[in-house]
């Protein structure tokens, strides 16, 4: 039996696949504009969600042209409540160098510990991130050499990776500034980065006009 395809967001000429983690990322501005895949939380959470939409839409013989990952990231070094691109993703789960491996670099395929996402919003700051199973604070962030940490990123470019579908990822400081002792401590900027994200998909048809047309120059 076929499952029922998620919603693509038209921007322009462009079809884009939503996803999300979380509902509570998912607030009243972008309810208002999109209808996300909310995959739930971490690595595995994401590449399944991911995945399962992707296939969904194949099944009607119609992939989007991009996936776009939108929600919440921590960073000790960006200013909290903005929203940045990501640049690049990492996986630090990944450490099989007891066996010679590089570390970040999943065994026996074919890919860089930092993996670089070539198509850029203009007018937006891009930045290096890093996806874990672990949420991040205080002195843990000296040991990963990224940006910005999330939990999702570098799953849902592996999924897309697989269906051939280019993925753009923005993401919005929540928290990272000081140490996490409690949920609303990551919540608490929410609602100013569901705002702030709003405001970008309004933007979107033009924005990807002319990330298309910068890619196109760059040949």
């Amino acid at each position: 039996m076929r499952r029922t395809p998620p919603p693509l967001l038209h921007a322009g000429a462009t079809r884009l696949l939503v996803v999300m983690a979380t509902e509570a990322e998912y607030g009243p501005a972008l309810r208002s504009r999109i209808k996300p895949v909310i995959t739930g939380v971490g690595p595995v959470e994401a590449a399944i969600g991911t995945a399962r939409a992707l296939e969904a839409c194949l099944d009607l013989g119609s992939l989007p042209d991009l996936v776009l990952s939108l929600g919440s990231a921590g960073s000790n070094t960006l200013e909290q409540g903005a929203v940045y691109q990501i640049a690049s993703v990492s996986y630090r789960d990944m450490d099989a160098s007891p066996l010679g491996f590089t570390k970040g670099v999943t065994p026996f395929l074919d890919h860089p510990p930092e993996i670089a996402l070539p198509l850029r919003l203009p007018g937006i700051p891009a930045v290096r991130l890093s996806t874990g199973a672990n949420i991040v604070s205080g002195a843990a962030y000296a040991a990963i050499d990224t940006d910005m940490v999330d939990m999702e990123s570098f799953a849902v470019y592996r999924a897309c990776q697989q269906f051939g579908v280019p993925l753009i990822g923005l993401r919005g400081v929540s928290d990272g500034a000081r140490e996490l002792h409690h949920y609303d401590d990551w919540t608490e900027l929410l609602g100013h980065l569901d705002v702030e994200l709003a405001g970008i998909i309004d933007r979107l048809p033009d924005l990807l006009a002319r990330a298309f047309s910068d890619q196109a120059m760059l040949g």
